[in-house]
């Protein structure tokens, strides 16, 4: 009989038959990671590097950062959602600081133009609709508002979308009562100068950085765990946890341990992106700009030295050299650089925990910056591994626990993004025809069915993004809802126009005293160390 009365004991998928990762029964050895290596810098590399340096405290652990100067990053990600703020605050930037040391300036969302069809523009922005009280039940208010014949903007009922349209910035207050409690904000920014920040901060933690490629990785031959990176330079590095941060490549999560890859290009075709700095044609706008085109959309990111630009594209649909020319013709400055091709495949690993490898950032997987979420994905992958931090034998429990809750992560910012390319209506190029009629995952069907037959947001529970943003998205696109709430019929007709109208109003009446971008920016930069 077996031991567990009677049933049959089943070996979960991710293990294999000896459990691989287990250390030998019996061993006295001490269990404790010791030493971490992560494999590339950029962005992914010195974030993780930061992070991990400033929780070693007492020491606990070696970190060395094996980089070549030889081999470039991506670089194209300047642009933030606020989750940066949990980041920065916990690697313990100051934020007049990191303002000035990456040129960045400050975002309060997104505009889409030509999106859902030509000529339209809506505004995706951080923060809250609504009164602060009002919580999801404002979606409800205004939709019922609607209904009964009384048609407005919901753009009217953001403060932040009022304030980035009037070239308008202030910070959030503290108070929860305040109008202004509900405001977010993220930044835009150089990527490589805050890799350059963030590398200073991780070696005077004692991270250390070894200059080279990997020739040759060396596996244990029983676990085929990694054990080993040797350099071109004949530096052999030693570890027994290894963070993947080489890029799109993925040298150890892929190359070596061939992890797989899940394609999503079916959903989300762009492939391709060029990107090329341009001067600024004025002060910097607190927000970024996504134009659709033909065969995809154009970034144009603000700086306070330059402006990013970028065409993301599907190269069945143009060609490089059309999209080089129509990039070049959408600038709004002096063009300060040839644009750069970066090639790509949407999708993520089957696996972003493999072993005793640990894929963060493009190695991962790849979705593309159309809501700035590269930058929040490496550090939702940090959060992760922080909270999921294991001893040398790698518990695959452990790994299997990561492997599902960032796969949730990359699924849920997937649906997200197919929403932008299928509600669309009026655009006949090919590559929007193929978008508006292709089968989507039942994941974003039963989303976008709920809100038209209930006006209601399904969320889980620890989904990046939320009822605000889903909204100005789904109503954006032109996803319209048919019902509401019938909690809302508690407020009355005649009470819940005057409470809108009221809503309305203090969001207007608080955005002329509110102080221009480009003075609120001079604010930050001028300010003294925290």
């Amino acid at each position: 009989m077996p031991k567990d009365g009677g049933r049959a004991s089943v070996r979960p998928p991710f293990l294999n038959e000896k459990g691989y990762g287990e250390m030998t029964p019996g061993s006295n050895d001490d269990k404790r990671i010791r030493s971490i290596v992560i494999l590339g810098g950029g962005t992914a590399g010195w974030m993780t590097a930061a992070m991990l340096a400033k929780i070693n405290v007492p020491h606990q652990f070696d970190i060395t950062l094996i980089e070549s100067e030889e081999i470039g990053t991506i670089g194209v990600g300047e642009a933030t959602i606020p989750t940066i703020h949990w980041f920065n605050q916990t690697v313990g930037l100051d934020e007049a600081e990191f303002v000035r040391e990456t040129k960045a300036t400050f975002k309060l969302g997104i505009e889409f133009e030509g999106w859902a069809r030509p000529g339209h523009r809506y505004f995706h922005p951080f923060g809250r609709y609504g009164a602060p009280n009002d919580g999801p039940m404002f979606y409800h208010r205004w939709i019922k508002a609607q209904m009964e014949g009384h048609a407005d903007d919901f753009e009217d009922y953001s403060l932040a979308a009022k304030l980035a349209r009037a070239g308008k910035f202030t910070e959030p207050s503290p108070d929860a009562r305040s109008l202004l409690s509900g405001l977010g904000y993220a930044y835009h920014f150089d990527a490589s100068l805050y890799a350059a920040l963030l590398r200073r901060r991780a070696e005077a933690g004692g991270v250390k950085r070894v200059e080279g490629k990997v020739a040759k990785v060396t596996q244990d031959p029983q676990t085929g765990f990694v054990t080993h990176l040797a350099t071109e330079r004949d530096d052999d590095i030693a570890g027994d946890l290894f963070i993947d941060c080489s890029g799109l490549r993925g040298l150890l999560i892929e190359e070596t341990l061939n992890t797989g890859f899940e394609d999503w290009s079916h959903w989300l075709p762009c492939d391709r992106a060029l990107a090329v700095p341009c001067e600024n044609a004025g002060p910097p706008r607190p927000f970024t700009q996504s134009i659709a085109r033909d065969a995809g959309w154009q970034w144009r990111i603000p700086l306070q030295h330059r402006t990013g630009n970028g065409y993301v594209y599907s190269s069945p649909f143009i060609s490089d050299d059309e999209a080089a020319a129509t990039l070049l013709a959408g600038l709004e400055g002096k063009v300060l650089a040839e644009p750069r091709l970066i090639k790509f495949k949407a999708g993520r690993r089957r696996k972003a925990w493999n072993k005793n490898v640990i894929a963060i950032g493009l190695s991962g997987g790849f979705l593309e910056p159309l809501e700035s979420t590269s930058i929040h994905l490496i550090q939702s992958g940090i959060a992760k591994l922080l909270s999921l931090f294991p001893d040398r034998a790698c518990d695959p429990y452990t790994a299997e626990q990561y492997n599902r809750v960032f796969s949730a992560d990359m699924e849920c910012v997937k649906d997200f993004l197919i929403l932008h390319y299928h509600a669309t209506s009026d655009k006949t190029q090919p590559l929007w025809e193929y978008c508006r009629n292709m089968p989507l995952p039942d994941s974003l069907i039963y989303r976008e069915e709920q809100f038209r037959r209930t006006g209601r947001i399904v969320l889980g529970t620890d989904e990046l993004f939320r009822e605000a943003s889903w909204f100005a998205v789904l109503m954006g696109q032109g996803v319209l809802p048919r019902d509401y709430n019938p909690l809302a019929d508690t407020f009355g007709a005649d009470a819940n126009l005057r409470h809108l109208a009221a809503v309305k109003q203090a969001i207007a009446a608080a955005v002329p005293h509110a102080p221009t971008h480009l003075d609120a920016l001079q604010r930050r930069l001028s300010s003294p160390p925290a």
